[in-house]
């Protein structure tokens, strides 16, 4: 089947550009459509004039699909502007000033995409996607592209219980290695054996070494070799793992011999180690070797709109073969306003510990909520979600005028989707008139009720 592909134009000003690109992508058997023809397709959004109202396009578009964005405007791009446009959710941004058309930019990037959600729909990956938000179905298809098509040393951060294990397993079902992937778990590490847990030794190294056996050097050959929780190395390992990293050998403790050794690299802590090099407990050379590229696995509180979904996969994975029963509304708010300072880990064991108590037929209830962890006052608001939000914004340097702007649009725009786009109910859950519903969704270009 050909590729299809979603090309819209925002502005007159670059239509000669994109009959081009239309007739460039069908010599190519690329099939170019005037509408997204389903979730997680790819889109082409082109544009000669920039507008304020284009970020908001874009981040409609990309919430359908992997969208490339080319401007053809003969004035070029502040850089801030450009920043702003991959931050409204653009893909990649082309910049095609001479207004002709550059078809094996586009294609290129097009077949990889393809390949990247063709990948994304692989049992491999599905039993690891669960969830619908954008943070971390984008945070997955990036990590899908690199362990597929690179063979980059990964660094996996993030807070406990966010799936940093999970994202080192996916890494390496799609690397196309045979051999099983070598796990070793830093934080378990005696100072006495940590040496033998790498290099492996020979029989009679030391007491207690009956027989030669192999490290993690040797088993990870050809192979992936995930080390969680790096963070907790002491320095004098670090520079052994740097050393094999480099000369890609070892020797194994009481051996003169040298082994060859070649594997892909997966670290992950949650420590950051960017201040622990500051500080001088983390090597910055080793750093800068498993750091090829990053990943960040987002904490649930940056993707709550997972936690009904990842709570339905629990009770599913409990139920086993059987059926698994609903939750009824007053356990969905419950699971949704609870936070969760473990994460993923701990909304399983949440949703485990509901499970056990719940009997009989029909939905979970909350009388299956054990007693010391029912909530019997409405949660605080703002939040810690929210307190982090505008943290991040400061962080980035956002003025207040700007993050203002930003809390109103997201409401805006959050309930008139939950409101199928009824002005009225929108109007009455924001406690605004119709009229401010009506201005706002004009100067956004949300004109269809």
């Amino acid at each position: 089947m050909a590729l299809s592909v979603w090309i819209h134009l925002a502005d007159r000003s670059c239509a000669a550009v994109g009959a081009a690109l239309h007739q460039a992508l069908i010599e190519v058997d690329i099939a170019p459509t005037d509408r997204p023809d389903h979730h997680e397709g790819i889109g082409i959004l082109i544009f000669g004039h920039f507008l304020p109202t284009l970020t908001d396009q874009i981040r409609k578009a990309s919430l359908q699909v992997t969208l490339l964005v080319i401007c053809c405007s003969p004035v070029s791009l502040p850089p801030d502007v450009m920043w702003a446009l991959l931050q409204a959710g653009a893909t990649d941004l082309l910049l095609w000033p001479d207004g002709h058309c550059y078809r094996e930019q586009v294609t290129a990037r097009l077949l990889r995409w393809d390949a990247v959600q063709s990948i994304m729909k692989s049992p491999a990956v599905q039993g690891i996607l669960v969830g619908e938000s954008l943070a971390w179905r984008r945070m997955m298809r990036d990590v899908v592209e690199v362990a597929a098509f690179s063979r980059s040393p990964v660094l996996i951060t993030g807070e406990t219980g966010t799936g940093k294990d999970l994202i080192a397993k996916m890494v390496h079902r799609l690397s196309g290695h045979q051999k099983p992937l070598t796990v070793l778990d830093c934080t378990t590490l005696s100072p006495e054996l940590a040496g033998s847990e790498f290099f492996g030794h020979e029989r009679g190294a030391f007491t207690g070494a009956v027989t030669t056996r192999d490290g993690a050097f040797a088993e990870a050959n050809d192979s992936v070799l995930f080390l969680d929780e790096i963070g907790e190395l002491s320095l004098p390992l670090q520079a052994q793992l740097l050393r094999v990293i480099q000369e890609q050998q070892f020797k194994r403790i009481g051996s003169n011999t040298w082994y060859p050794t070649q594997f892909r690299l997966v670290c992950a802590t949650n420590r950051n180690l960017e201040e622990e090099v500051a500080r001088g407990t983390f090597r910055a050379d080793l750093y800068y070797r498993i750091a090829g590229w990053r990943c960040r696995t987002p904490p649930l509180r940056e993707r709550s709109s997972d936690i009904l979904p990842l709570a339905h996969h629990f009770l599913r994975l409990l139920a086993s073969d059987d059926p698994y029963p609903s939750l009824d509304p007053a356990v969905r708010q419950y699971l949704m306003t609870r936070s969760y300072p473990g994460n993923v880990r701990d909304l399983r064991q949440t949703v485990a510990r509901i499970w056990h108590r719940h009997t009989g037929p029909g939905p979970i209830t909350i009388g299956d909520i054990p007693p010391d962890e029912r909530l019997y006052s409405t949660p605080a608001w703002p939040d810690a979600c929210f307190v982090d939000a505008i943290r991040h914004a400061l962080d980035l340097g956002v003025p207040l005028l700007r993050i203002g702007q930003a809390a109103s649009d997201t409401a805006f725009r959050l309930t008139l989707d939950q409101e199928q786009n009824n002005n009225q109910r929108a109007a009455k859950r924001l406690d605004v008139s119709d009229r401010a519903v009506q201005q706002w969704r004009k100067a956004h270009d949300c004109t269809t009720n």
